[in-house]
């Protein structure tokens, strides 16, 4: 349901902050009406929920903490209904993400970034590596392969990068290489091509994809991917510090293949014992003690994703929520753009925006909008260009991304003043 506000409400507001920080003295009728002359009147209706965090991300419509399934607190990980309730954790992600019977999928700690190191430490080393990134996290991995790993010391490491809002010519990877790259760039709004067609069907490599704003919200072309990582708080909007690692039989015979020498792996990021897989991380065994509490949130929001259609459902809403800023920018093209120019290559969960304004006046914008209660954090990337950053992955209602897009010009021209 959206909130209808009196059109002039917003205005009066910030009018009277405006009169509140001048002097007492200067605090007249004539200065209030001057103040309020500043101020065009705000868009009457507002979104029902204003978050638009890519992470964590909005919970999904109809959320109740109060409907979880408490049985597990209180109770060992490790208990009978523990080890039940992950195992359904995932055989319900295989069942709607679509996940080949022949693939295991595990929850390990520490987020995506947890999942992805410990995909990074355990299998990386074995071939010459190509790493692309064109954002923060894909350069962190590039990051951890040269630095932390030290892999330049033996085998070839490849960089293939792009700036913010372009994607590197993915067609120059060899597929004879392990291959490292993000499915969707959180931080830049850019997406690799629907298929991942750059994959060779036939390659010698592994490919590493770290998929945490894409899963649930982007069709994922398991044929092409060994190892995806993903977190819960992103698309399906759970809690954090939880990843999610999906492997390939491809990627489990290398880790039952190769060890890495000199490399001690601490024990959270373990995935072999006695030189086999540890089957039990994918049945419900966790390395570590899970929040039971978060499980059932994300068993909770599995249960909505098959109320609204599955995976297709999800990609759908999606889809809908950036056809509206889609359909805004055609509109407004003399101020506000997207980071992606190209569609093709165009996030449809992480929706990253250009305005003419400069750093300053976008701070200003995201403050404003969040003062009024309209969208709570779509301030850009700290490292990405000056930008807004709009989530829109599958748990946002379409409705409130309609609504906030009159609001979007509103602070445009309340900052531009």
């Amino acid at each position: 349901m959206m909130r209808f506000v009196p059109s002039s409400l917003a205005s009066l507001a910030a009018a009277r902050r405006i009169i509140s920080s001048t002097s007492t003295a200067n605090a007249t009728p004539v200065a209030f009406a001057a103040a309020m002359r500043m101020f065009s009147a705000a868009p009457a209706v507002k979104p029902a929920n204003p978050e638009f965090s890519s992470g964590p991300c909005k919970k999904h419509p109809g959320y109740d903490m109060n409907k979880l399934d408490k049985q597990t607190l209180g109770r060992s990980h490790r208990s009978k209904i523990g080890k039940e309730r992950l195992a359904l954790a995932i055989s319900e992600t295989k069942k709607i993400l679509k996940v080949p019977d022949e693939y295991l999928v595990g929850i390990v700690p520490a987020s995506d970034t947890g999942a992805y190191e410990m995909a990074m430490w355990n299998m990386l080393g074995a071939r010459d590596v190509d790493i692309c990134h064109w954002e923060s996290f894909g350069k962190g991995w590039f990051a951890d392969a040269v630095s932390h790993l030290k892999l330049r010391d033996t085998v070839t490491v490849n960089e293939f990068t792009a700036d913010y809002g372009q994607l590197p010519d993915l067609s120059k990877t060899n597929p004879e290489n392990d291959i490292c790259f993000t499915f969707n760039g959180t931080t830049s709004g850019v997406r690799v091509p629907e298929g991942c067609d750059f994959i060779a069907d036939d390659r010698k490599g592994l490919t590493f994809c770290d998929a945490t704003s894409a899963c649930f919200a982007m069709n994922m072309p398991w044929e092409k991917l060994d190892v995806t990582t993903y977190s819960w708080q992103k698309v399906l909007g759970g809690e954090g510090a939880h990843g999610v690692l999906i492997l390939s039989p491809r990627a489990v015979e290398r880790i039952e293949t190769y060890t890495p020498e000199n490399r001690p792996l601490p024990k959270i990021f373990r995935l072999a014992k006695k030189g086999k897989i540890d089957a039990g991380i994918f049945k419900g065994a966790t390395i570590n003690t899970p929040s039971m509490i978060a499980v059932e949130d994300y068993i909770d929001a599995l249960e909505w994703a098959k109320s609204v259609g599955g995976v297709d459902g999800l990609i759908q809403r999606s889809q809908d929520n950036l056809k509206v800023i889609e359909d805004f920018v055609q509109d407004n093209k003399s101020w506000i753009d997207f980071l992606a120019k190209d569609p093709s290559i165009r996030s449809s969960t992480s929706v990253c925006l250009t305005l003419d304004l400069n750093p300053d006046q976008i701070k200003k914008l995201v403050a404003l909008l969040e003062s009024e209660h309209v969208a709570y954090d779509i301030g850009g990337y700290r490292d990405a260009p000056p930008s807004i950053r709009i989530w829109c992955g599958s748990t946002v209602e379409t409705d409130d991304v309609k609504a906030l897009m009159p609001w979007l010009k509103w602070a445009f021209e309340e900052v531009k003043k």
